[in-house]
């Protein structure tokens, strides 16, 4: 349990100092309110206004770097007109959702979700300004408002072919309240993925910490089940990151 409380100090410190250099008192709010909305609109809207046009803010890493542990996993069902789910989960104004509505091969409907209106409204904004044109003519991309831990209010059970976590986890693991909400996300996630489908979470927390929290929070004796595994993703900036994959797996009623 150190390990676990250690890492996710140094985690929410990583954070924190990605977004704000300069700027204490926020600094401070997003070590220990992760998980609260108005702790995301007030970082959103400072992080926008200091500079005079829009530019993504990426947390540890842009698409280039995970790409290959993305792609691969959106092929064609049965009937391959139809499109994939995709769920990018606490987007923010991160260029992950976008790009992979733009270089998948196959029809995708690419939904980013954010709990702060202020990063939904600056990424509508941006691709209103900025048309991205999709390498599939039939897929789609939407940005909505969501709190990531009311998913079953959105969608369906067996809904959702992907869903992408870049930093939402970690977020919610580090706040005073967060570790409760964290169980909920993984638990919803698990019940609107298809059974061929896939939870990704990108992730500096080490495999011995998240590896034990997966698989003790995706089981559920006679309800749930899910498979984890943990590739190393790279190293940047001295920090080493980590991409885990949960899929949900059908539970044998008796």
């Amino acid at each position: 349990m150190l390990l676990f409380s250690k890492s996710l100090t140094m985690t929410g410190r990583r954070i924190a100092a990605a977004c704000v250099r300069h700027q204490s008192s926020l600094t401070t709010e997003l070590i220990e309110n992760m998980d609260k909305k108005a702790t995301w609109d007030r970082f959103y809207t400072e992080n926008n206004s200091r500079t005079s046009t829009f530019k993504n803010f990426e947390w540890f890493f842009g698409f280039d770097s995970v790409r290959d542990f993305i792609l691969p996993l959106l092929q064609a069902e049965s009937n391959p007109d139809a499109l994939l789910r995709v769920l990018d989960m606490g987007c923010g104004t991160s260029a992950l959702g976008p790009c992979i509505y733009r270089h998948s091969p196959l029809p995708v409907r690419v939904t980013c979700a954010d709990i702060s209106p202020v990063a939904v409204r600056l990424m509508q904004e941006h691709v209103r300004a900025k048309a991205i044109h999709p390498q599939n003519c039939s897929s789609q991309l939407e940005f909505v408002e969501l709190d990531c831990t009311q998913l079953h209010k959105h969608y369906g059970s067996c809904s959702m072919d992907l869903i992408v976590d870049k930093g939402t986890t970690d977020a919610l693991l580090r706040s005073k309240e967060g570790r409760g909400k964290a169980n909920q996300v993984l638990k919803q996630c698990l019940k609107v993925l298809r059974s061929s489908g896939s939870l990704l979470q990108f992730s500096d927390e080490d495999p011995d910490a998240r590896l034990l929290w997966l698989e003790t929070e995706a089981q559920e004796q006679g309800v749930m089940a899910a498979d984890v595994g943990v590739q190393e993703v790279g190293e940047l900036r001295g920090v080493c990151y980590y991409c885990y994959q949960v899929t949900p797996r059908r539970v044998e009623q008796q």
